[in-house]
């Protein structure tokens, strides 16, 4: 099969997009990552825009090694010396210049005749010859300009030394099947192309930038510039992990593979995402957050049956460790059931047909189901909790020059018992004072504080969430004293967790272990 490179430049198209923009240690880390991913070329910006942009090409010439480093030109000397001067310190490096060859830009932009093209980027070409082996020409808004032309210039710079041609469809405005021909015709009709990697840079104003990018791939591109998360100038660029994805699940059809470990596009997606501030759709393709999501029940039977019925790729393929079947009102009883089974919740079919009524009930009013909630629809059909513990009594001391100590009273069976003990603040001595006094040793999974009601007297609430021996319970406490009501919260869900293993024990079942 043949190898496609994959040309990344998220860190000079990618940062492009508004609001992107990147710090030098920052564009490094990245770099790294990319690296990691398996690319082949990091464009790592454009050096003579930006003191910044060409310190971080710098820098990621000196410490990424593997794929080859790239820096973006101008057709003029000046752009050309920065690039070359920042690349110094990589092993790997090419020169990318461009000049815009569309009559639009001829006429409009840089006011010249196609004969003053075709010189300057012959010129170019040459001039970045002198500093590196590997350069890259782009004729700036290929898609829209005359074949004929076009074919004249990357006859001519592949002549002077050119060894990547690229051809950008700079503000989105091809169609597939015309891109496609495109390609075509260069490798038909430009004589000397064999001495040059055909590339594509396609960018998404009509949503085509990835059908593009493949139809190019079909007709002989050798090469595809693209970015992580699809971000770039306006609507973004051919996106990285669709690509790569789409050339493994379907190699038979393209007959093309990449050098890409994509274990890794998990990771380099949510860096790149975290780093420029710029959120992924959750319907995005590949690193979505409802990419291996599953809500409908239809699909979820399928998925739990086998899993290629709704997935043509695995999640472990792109670095996730699996699918999720998300419980809301579309569900069905296959997946609650699975989910109850995970959480140590094994009912008879009489019960399990009477909870899911109840889910089925709770999803129509509520977006979000959580175990919590499922615990809870389970329950309503056991026998009612008990309350093993009552808070009678509880007594704090702290300060910047004191130990944090609480004292607290419980009720059981009639029966009242005091102790105290040391903590980190006076809710975790709360805490361990009530852990000592029950016996138990919970793991605290979640505290949340809010105000119920506005004023100084304003109503506390604490949420807490407990874990233990594979029982996750959540409860609640309000005061107008947060570490009253902390000290309620806890001595709640003490209680669920002693209530949830009563109550299993009922049943004559014994919980799992949580997931």
């Amino acid at each position: 099969m043949r190898r496609i490179t994959i040309f990344d430049t998220t860190l000079r198209d990618g940062e492009q997009c508004p609001g992107a923009s990147l710090t030098p240690p920052e564009k490094l880390e990245i770099a790294r990552q990319l690296a990691r991913l398996g690319v082949d070329v990091i464009e790592g910006g454009f050096p003579i825009a930006s003191p910044g942009d060409a310190q971080a090409v710098k820098m990621i010439a000196q410490a990424v090694k593997g794929p080859t480093i790239a820096a973006l030109a101008r057709s003029l000397p000046h752009d050309i010396d920065a690039a070359a001067a920042a690349l110094a310190p990589a092993k790997k490096k090419r020169i990318h210049v461009f000049l815009a060859t569309s009559p639009i830009h001829r006429k409009y932009k840089l006011r010249k005749a196609q004969a003053e093209i075709l010189r300057q980027a012959v010129w170019a070409v040459k001039h970045a010859r002198k500093y590196a082996r590997d350069v890259e020409f782009s004729p700036e808004d290929a898609s829209r300009t005359e074949p004929e032309f076009l074919h004249q210039v990357l006859e001519a710079v592949i002549r002077a030394g050119a060894t990547t041609v690229n051809i950008p469809d700079t503000v989105g405005f091809a169609i597939p099947d015309e891109f496609g021909r495109l390609i075509k015709g260069i490798t038909e009709r430009v004589p000397n192309i064999e001495r040059a990697v055909i590339s594509v840079h396609c960018h998404n104003d009509l949503g085509l930038s990835m059908p593009n990018s493949l139809a190019a791939i079909k007709n002989g591109a050798g090469q595809v510039e693209c970015t992580v998360n699809g971000i770039g100038e306006r609507a973004g660029n051919a996106s990285l992990e669709e690509i790569v994805m789409t050339l493994k699940i379907r190699r038979n059809f393209y007959q093309a593979r990449t050098g890409v470990d994509t274990t890794q596009i998990i990771k380099t997606s949510r860096l790149v995402s975290s780093l420029t501030g710029i959120a992924v759709q959750p319907n995005k393709a590949i690193v979505g957050g409802n990419a291996f999501r599953h809500e409908s029940g239809i699909h979820q039977d399928g998925v739990l049956k086998h899993r290629a019925t709704y997935e043509i790729m695995r999640p472990q393929d792109v670095g996730l460790s699996g699918s999720q079947l998300v419980l809301g009102k579309l569900s069905g009883r296959h997946a609650f059931a699975q989910r109850l089974a995970k959480l140590g919740l094994r009912l008879s079919k009489g019960e399990l047909d009477r909870a899911f009524e109840r889910f089925k009930a709770l999803a129509d009013k509520k977006k979000d189901i959580y175990d919590d909630d499922l615990t809870a629809i389970v329950e309503e059909g056991l026998p009612a909790a008990q309350e093993i513990y009552k808070l009678v009594y509880v007594h704090t001391t702290s300060g910047s020059d004191t130990v944090p100590t609480a004292t607290i009273r419980l009720e059981r069976e009639g029966k009242v018992a005091q102790d105290a003990a040391c903590g980190d603040g006076p809710v975790d001595a709360c805490y361990k004072t009530i852990n000592r006094m029950t016996g138990l040793s919970p793991e605290l999974v979640d505290y949340t504080l809010r105000s119920v009601t506005k004023g100084r007297d304003a109503l506390g609430e604490v949420a807490v969430k407990l874990r233990h021996r594979g029982i996750e319970v959540a409860a609640r406490g309000t005061s107008t004293d947060i570490i009253e009501a902390s000290a309620k919260a806890y001595v709640n869900a003490i209680n669920k967790l002693l209530s949830s293993s009563t109550r299993r024990a009922y049943l004559g079942r014994r919980s799992a272990p949580h997931p």
